[in-house]
């Protein structure tokens, strides 16, 4: 869905909603009485970070408490191996607070060279259902300049760091995919924002308020956010002159990104293209 602009920013057209690359067409079912296909190139198979496939290993960052006189709220540090200098990430956790998988996710940038730390908007706590997890999301953003300052922290503490260059973005999923765009608005000092299927806004006065690219991918099958309200997130952006590369892959739904293993037939292709797309805005926005 979407075109390619000169600048390489791809946007969503609010008028379109075939938004499946070539790759990711079904097959049609016909096919399946047809002579069988060679087998499979397992050599071009995509490449995805192992955290979201569930095949995350042993933990090898660090709980941090990276604010001042705070001992429950507890990040994960992941760095790189070497002397850097490094960029960095901030990456903010789903609705059920810091987990396993994010730790993980962490592991898996550092590897590709960025130093992270995953931030802990719920001051050590978890939940176990949908229920305890909706009390945590509300209980935070009851309180949404706390997130802010709880977010500049945590860039602050990287940015202090001798082995940082100095340019860190902040990233999120679900809950903190808006968490990230809400940074990216009124967070300080931090140099990319990158929102998997999070809240977003539609305001171009709001959004112009972003002095960086801004990197979605979002999900057809998803009410939480539409893709009719990415549609129009994509309007403000464009409206506001804030450059952005946004795009919404069909036959998925909801938090596909981060858990491809539990759909792999369908989610693989697209998380893949999601996965390439991040690295190349990762580049840019932050540097290697």
């Amino acid at each position: 869905m979407g075109g390619f602009t000169e600048a390489g920013a791809r946007r969503v057209d609010a008028a379109v909603f075939s938004r499946v690359r070539a790759p990711f067409l079904l097959v049609p079912l016909a096919l399946a009485c047809a002579e069988a296909p060679p087998a499979e190139d397992t050599s071009q198979a995509p490449e995805l970070p192992p955290a979201i496939i569930g095949e995350g290993d042993a933990l090898e960052g660090s709980d941090l408490n990276y604010l001042d006189g705070d001992e429950l709220t507890t990040g994960y540090l992941a760095v790189p191996e070497g002397d850097g200098p490094f960029p960095a990430l901030v990456i903010i956790h789903e609705w059920n607070g810091l987990q396993d998988r994010v730790r993980h996710l962490a592991d898996d940038f550092a590897d590709e060279g960025y130093v992270t730390l995953a931030a802990d908007l719920f001051h050590g706590r978890t939940g176990a259902s949908p229920d305890e997890n909706m009390a945590l999301v509300r209980e935070a953003q009851a309180d949404p300049a706390a997130m802010i300052a709880n977010l500049d922290a945590a860039v602050a503490y990287l940015k202090g760091r001798p082995d940082v260059t100095g340019r860190v973005g902040a990233m999120g999923w679900c809950f903190g995919g808006g968490v990230a765009l809400s940074f990216g608005l009124d967070g300080v000092n931090h140099e990319a924002t990158a929102i998997f299927y999070g809240r977003l806004v539609d305001d171009p006065e709001v959004v112009a308020r972003l002095d960086h690219e801004v990197y979605g991918t979002f999900a057809a099958l998803d009410n939480g956010p539409s893709p009719q309200s990415v549609a129009a997130f994509e309007s403000a952006l464009r409206a506001a002159g804030v450059e952005h590369d946004l795009h919404i892959y069909d036959d998925v739904n909801h938090g596909f990104w981060l858990r491809v293993d539990d759909d792999p037939d369908v989610r693989t292709a697209p998380a893949a293209d999601a996965w390439e797309r991040l690295k190349a805005y990762l580049q840019r926005t932050l540097g290697g």
